[in-house]
């Protein structure tokens, strides 16, 4: 019997691309997008395999509605992907409260929703896998970014604290972090209203590095990307609870770690060095 799988973003990018891998691999998928008329093609050529379902990730009653439909069409749910998601982009002094809420909806908000809704089903079968698609930025920051990184590490930390919930559950739980893959993202990313010309010194390359990262010869294929979940998913040996996707990544974290354990080391040395002598 193959697997069950509720994923979300299936419009585009990444999500569209393990879709269509797991689908091919003989699961059966309910798959999400905010208009299902961006899943049409997608369900014509991979039918009898894909359910599509409308989703708003940030409507509590449509997440509810999407994973009711879900295990009713699947007749259950053994994977649950947290892909979809969208940029923010804009210097911390340029995001406003409003904007910053609306990003942490769509990165945190929905993904703990959908979450919560499905582990009652995966308790019950004493098995699933809850799969949250972070990226590098959920390690390291970026500037310009603040928003989106924020959104990225909370994911990050609710996942790991769901892991040992989750466990003796047979639930696992698995946080992807893909370096850069020509999707829509970067084109796609929204930017603060507010605009503050000062912050261009640090952010107007970032800004433009992540708008052209479609065309980039150098980012990864979502293909790729589907390739090595589909791979995670299905190993029988245990794997880490964060995985890198993509080489690059594995260059950025290598990076950040090496900044972190310069940090920690400088902070034990300001904290626990050698106190001055008593007057």
């Amino acid at each position: 019997m193959g697997r069950r799988w509720l994923i979300t973003g299936c419009s585009s990018g990444l999500g569209r691309a393990l879709a269509t891998a797991a689908a091919r691999a003989g699961d059966a998928l309910a798959v999400t997008a905010r208009k299902t008329a961006d899943l049409e093609d997608l369900a014509a050529a991979l039918a009898g395999r894909i359910v599509p379902i409308p989703l708003e990730l940030r409507d509590a009653a449509s997440c509810e509605e999407a994973v009711r439909r879900a295990a009713d069409r699947l007749g259950g749910i053994d994977i649950l992907v947290n892909n979809a998601g969208g940029g923010l982009f804009g210097a911390v002094e340029e995001v406003s409260d409003a904007e910053l809420r609306d990003q942490l909806e769509t990165l945190v908000v929905g993904p703990w929703r959908l979450a919560r809704l499905v582990l009652p089903l995966m308790r019950a079968q004493g098995h699933g896998h809850i799969v949250n698609v972070s990226s590098v930025a959920g390690r390291m920051a970026f500037p310009g970014l603040a928003a989106y990184v924020a959104g990225k590490h909370a994911l990050e930390g609710m996942s790991q604290a769901l892991a040992a919930e989750g466990a003796p559950h047979g639930i696992r739980v698995t946080v992807i972090e893909p370096g850069m893959f020509a999707t829509r993202y970067g084109a796609s990313m929204t930017q603060a209203h507010r605009r503050i010309p000062a912050y261009d010194v640090t952010n107007r390359e970032m800004l433009e590095g992540a708008r052209g990262m479609a065309d980039n010869p150098e980012t990864g294929r979502p293909e790729d990307f589907a390739a090595q979940v589909l791979g995670i998913v299905t190993a029988e040996e245990p794997t880490p609870l964060r995985i890198p996707v993509g080489a690059d990544a594995y260059g950025y974290l290598e990076q950040a770690d090496d900044i972190w354990r310069e940090e920690f080391a400088t902070a034990r040395r300001l904290t626990q060095g050698t106190p001055p002598p008593s007057p």
